[in-house]
């Protein structure tokens, strides 16, 4: 037996304005997405071990890929190729430190020299200037010090230790980054060939198509940033070396390792280079020194972004600025290291699926707006396997039967 519908009752959804109604549809889902990227952001915190290492070796697969495939143009074999690329790859960062370390070794004594020099004009300051402090002030202010040191001695062995535990988790990393590095030159297309399986069948040419979009931005974003960091290293180390600032080789390293986290890494190492020329040769040539790294980061932020890396990630400065702070925000250095390439490439797939550029084989699909013309195709692109779905002829709007 049915049971009767109350008159009385009636629908309040009708009574609720469309404004409400559409902002609480969109908040529940805003909430939903907010919450499932930070629920996603705590577990990769807990594997940081292992994402950062695999995201380093994706960053140099990009790099060394075209050597790979160049010598297997030569008729190379695909495992000797890669080796070969590795070994070549291991031998110029070996180069370097070498270079870098034996430099710094050399100048550490002189600089440490004119640091000695510049600490006992800083007391003469101190004995001789508005302050007046004599020799046993002094020493009484260095003997507090050295006590409060003594004091916190518990908490100086905790962070050394913590220290120690870091390098562990750095060679680990390191390890497993070169190790990750071979596999993604050796079988790259292979293990993304497998994740691709793992999509439904429907899923698989979008996924396959935003993948491989989303990979060439990825590798034009570390070439170009390569470029931008060579310029930055040079311009500031042959300013440095000009000067006379000491240890200008390892500054320019420093420089080139630092730029590639954005505005955060200029401004440390240019305060760096500048610190540098103040304690070795004084605040005249320091002011010349922060000259010379203003204009190399001007010429950089106005000539080399715009025009190279523009072409290569649409990404807005602001953007690049928010996603940095934000990343060193969430996950320190590492955050502020791939937070810029992980917004290019999640910028280039979602345009590329918005675009639904898996049903126009051949075009490129980078912009959000749908390829021009009607769509002609009645065959959906193959999947990995080889298989491919018919599409359904549509019916015509005016309701004739389709021909």
């Amino acid at each position: 037996m049915a049971l009767a519908t109350d008159p009385q009752r009636r629908d309040v959804t009708g009574d609720i304005p469309y404004g409400v109604r559409m902002a609480a549809a969109w908040s529940w889902r805003i909430a939903i997405i907010i919450g499932c990227t930070g629920l996603l952001l705590w577990l990769l915190s807990h594997v940081s071990l292992l994402v950062i290492p695999l995201m380093i070796a994706a960053l140099l697969a990009g790099l060394l890929m075209p050597v790979v495939r160049l010598l297997r143009r030569w008729r190379v074999p695909n495992g000797l190729a890669t080796g070969l690329t590795m070994v070549a790859f291991l031998a110029v960062i070996t180069g370097l430190l070498l270079l870098v370390g034996r430099t710094m070794a050399a100048g550490m004594m002189s600089l440490w020299q004119q640091a000695l020099t510049g600490i006992s004009q800083v007391q003469h300051w101190l004995s001789t200037g508005p302050l007046h402090l004599t020799n046993q002030d002094v020493d009484r202010y260095v003997d507090g010090a050295l006590k409060q040191l003594q004091s916190n001695s518990d908490t100086i062995l905790s962070g050394a230790v913590s220290w120690g535990s870091t390098l562990g988790h750095f060679a680990a990393g390191l390890l497993l980054a070169l190790f990750s590095l071979v596999f993604f030159l050796l079988e790259g297309e292979r293990i993304w060939t497998f994740i691709v399986r793992l999509m439904p069948r429907k899923a698989r040419a979008a996924t396959d198509g935003a993948g491989r979009k989303g990979w060439v931005s990825l590798v034009n974003y570390v070439r170009v940033q390569l470029f931008v960091a060579f310029i930055d290293a040079v311009g500031i180390g042959v300013g440095a070396a000009i000067l006379g600032v000491p240890l200008a080789l390892p500054l320019g390293g420093l420089v080139f390792v630092g730029s590639f986290i954005p505005v955060i890494g200029a401004l440390v190492t240019g305060a760096l280079a500048v610190l540098l020329a103040l304690v070795a040769n004084g605040w005249v040539n320091a002011l010349i020194m922060l000259g010379v790294v203003l204009l190399v980061q001007q010429a950089e932020s106005h000539i080399l972004q715009p025009l190279v890396m523009g072409r290569a990630v649409s990404l807005h400065p602001l953007a690049v600025v928010l996603a940095v702070a934000g990343g060193s925000l969430i996950a320190g250095i590492a955050g502020a290291l791939f937070a810029v390439p992980v917004l290019a490439v999640l910028n280039t797939m979602v345009r590329y699926i918005s675009a639904r550029g898996w049903e126009t084989p051949g075009s490129d699909a980078t912009d959000g707006d749908p390829p021009p013309g009607p769509a002609t195709a009645l065959t959906a692109p193959a999947d990995l396997d080889g298989e491919s779905e018919a599409v359904p002829p549509q019916r015509p709007r005016t309701g004739e039967p389709p021909r």
